[in-house]
């Protein structure tokens, strides 16, 4: 697991490229602490950062060259069927110098050019200069494991595995894309391909990028497709699920560095516990988080797991460390992410890099068989929607405008429900998940910059992914929708800024893009089963876990949020909403934020979620935004 960076090279000295070079790879230090180096000609810089995992010696030292000395290549990730891959490659006559999939990964992108992203597994970002053809490729992994933002600006190319490693480069302009500020309030982060900044953005998941003389071509390797349900008993399904299951957990275990997991005790994180422990001739370490709160504490069913399958058990309980650390922790979004599911994500990769450097995980259950209550909320709206006569839709909108006049949380919720009935189904599950009231937004937001959105729908990230949906099937369109967007944007950014922050590396199993292409023949009946959700995961568990874990009341990694910003975020948010100078003032009223804090502070909690938006892109305007910190005029 590593960092990348790299820019194709202007009028610039070597010295000062040398320079740049240094400042881009210590800006991803936490990446890879293990080792650091960089290459350039007179046409590219490429820099690396390397988290050792396979072959610790030097001979995978990156950025690597091919032995006819033609490419170069930097690479962030695991190819988990590399040995499979090398095998076939030795079969015909390659020869290798190295253990690592890094050297299999160059020799295949030799032999087969863009088609190896086909043969690959794994989560990957990567970059290979030909030096013959002067031309650069960039690829990132089927599902977005793995970040690359590129930026380009007229002439400037370059790229990077965080933004905060292309900052350093003279030519970058912290121009902000407006569409995207509105993006992460109503999603709580930027959608892919966008980024927070106008002339950057992220390569989508399953593309690679080819740049040559000054052109770009970007093209999809892999599509996801929900079109042919499967016919198969629900038994063979279920056995073939497990099976699945055990052979991704078995290529995740390859590791030449101590290795362990992500416990929660919920269904996806146990099933993975639980197939380790059956292919480990070592007890399986484990790492649990808790909450002071009693109400979001979960660990005592991780214990109970821990127990069954006699791990190696490690636990820390969230407190006042949410006061202590949320401005460093946030820091590590580059952009403004809002999910405050980030923090006792932090701590359980910093409690686990204390034992290991590599954790497995449960991501990617509840995308792949409806495991979160919004697709039942979802489910049971649509069934409505379906219902309502077409002329009984309109009486639908008005009573929820009526609604909306109304206190408390029923009425909120009423204005939701009776708004989404009467949209589109892709509308509905955009307004019904989104994480900001519209009526407050066009409330708070200040003329100026709602006129220069021009009329922009944030919905449109939403509705235009459902309608891509290769299914007639609304909730396959809906899972198909979370897999583009909800996945690569929020549940895999966090994951993987986190832990890349504590120098660990996160597996998920689940994510094998051979379970996700299962996932998507599974027919939706045996994801979402009337309301219980993950019903065919849970059937090919019942061998393994007791019913108290697999029909739990899923509580994931839900967090005090209001009694954070009433008691350990309060001083933080007290100063920063505020100061004049947080950025929020370049967007919003700040009477308005002001008086909703001061509602919330005496018990109004009904815009928890919006007032932690605020908070998370104020304390990311402090990082990034102001010239003391970013060394050059702010732009809007």
């Amino acid at each position: 697991m590593c960092g990348l960076a790299g820019y194709l090279r202007f009028a610039e000295s070597d010295s000062a490229a040398q320079q740049l070079a240094q400042q881009m790879g210590e800006a991803i230090w936490h990446r890879g602490p293990d080792a650091g180096s960089s290459w350039h000609d007179e046409k590219i810089m490429l820099v690396h950062r390397r988290l050792s995992i396979l072959d610790l010696s030097e001979a995978g030292t990156q950025p690597m060259h091919s032995p006819c000395g033609r490419y170069v290549m930097v690479f962030n990730g695991e190819i988990y069927n590399f040995l499979d891959l090398k095998a076939e490659l030795i079969a015909s006559g390659e020869q290798f110098s190295t253990h690592t999939d890094s050297e299999v990964l160059l020799r295949l992108y030799l032999l087969q050019g863009p088609a190896a992203l086909n043969a690959l597994n794994g989560m990957f970002a990567l970059a290979i200069w030909d030096k013959a053809e002067q031309k650069l490729f960039l690829a990132r992994d089927r599902l977005g494991k793995k970040p690359l933002y590129i930026y380009q600006d007229g002439d400037y190319f370059a790229f990077a595995s965080e933004l905060k490693a292309l900052l350093p480069l003279p030519f970058f302009k912290r121009e902000l894309c407006l569409e995207a500020v509105q993006d992460f309030f109503f999603y709580q982060y930027v959608p892919d391909p966008k980024s927070i900044f106008k002339q950057a953005r992220k390569l989508k998941p399953a593309h690679y990028l080819e740049y040559q003389h000054g052109k770009v071509s970007e093209r999809c390797y892999w599509q996801l497709s929900f079109n042919h349900s499967s016919t198969a008993p629900v038994d063979e399904l279920a056995a073939e699920l497990r099976t699945l299951l055990d052979d991704a957990v078995k290529i995740r275990m390859i590791s030449d560095v101590p290795l362990g997991a992500f416990l929660s005790g919920g269904v996806d994180s146990s099933a993975v516990v639980a197939s380790m422990a059956r292919q480990s001739a070592t007890p399986v370490t484990t790492c649990a988080i808790g909450f002071a709160d009693k109400d979001y504490d979960e660990v005592h069913y991780a214990r109970q797991i821990a127990a069954q399958f006699a791990t190696d058990h490690h636990e820390f309980t969230v407190k006042a460390s949410v006061t202590a650390n949320f401005l460093r922790i946030s820091r590590y979004f580059d952009e403004p992410f809002a999910d405050p599911s980030f923090v006792p994500t932090y701590f359980v990769a910093e409690l686990a890099r204390k034992k290991v450097t590599v954790a497995l995980a449960g991501d990617g259950g509840d995308e792949n068989f409806a495991g979160y209550s919004k697709y039942v909320i979802d489910q049971t709206e649509q069934a409505l929607r379906e219902r309502l006569p077409a002329a009984v839709k309109p009486l639908a909108a008005v009573l929820a405008k009526l609604a909306a006049a109304l206190p408390g949380t029923v009425a909120r919720k009423a204005n939701t429900l009776l708004r989404s009935l009467a949209l589109t189904p892709e509308q509905g599950f955009f307004l019904t998940n989104s994480f900001f009231c519209p009526r407050l937004w066009q409330q708070l937001c200040l003329p100026e910059f709602q006129q220069a959105l021009a009329g922009y729908d944030s919905a449109a990230v939403t509705t235009s992914a459902y309608r891509a949906a290769d299914s007639d099937n609304h909730l396959s369109r809906v899972l198909y929708t979370d897999i583009k967007t909800y996945l690569p944007g929020d549940i895999l950014v966090k994951v993987d800024r986190m832990t890349m922050a504590n120098s660990l590396e996160a597996r998920a199993p689940l994510l094998d893009y051979r379970m996700v292409e299962f996932a998507a023949r599974v027919p939706s009946t045996l994801k979402l089963h009337g309301k219980e959700k993950k019903h065919l995961l849970k059937l090919s568990q019942q061998q393994r876990l007791s019913n108290d874990i697999l029909y739990r009341k899923k509580m994931g990694f839900s967090v005090p949020l209001a009694n954070w910003l009433n008691k350990e975020l309060k001083p933080i948010a007290d100063g920063l909403f505020a100061a004049k100078d947080s950025g929020l003032a370049n967007f919003f009223k700040l009477s308005l934020v002001s008086q909703l804090w001061q509602q919330h502070q005496a018990g109004d909690f009904r815009y928890t979620q919006e007032l932690w938006s605020l908070l998370v892109f104020a304390a990311w305007w402090q990082h990034y935004m102001q010239p003391e910190a970013s060394g050059q005029a702010v732009c809007l």
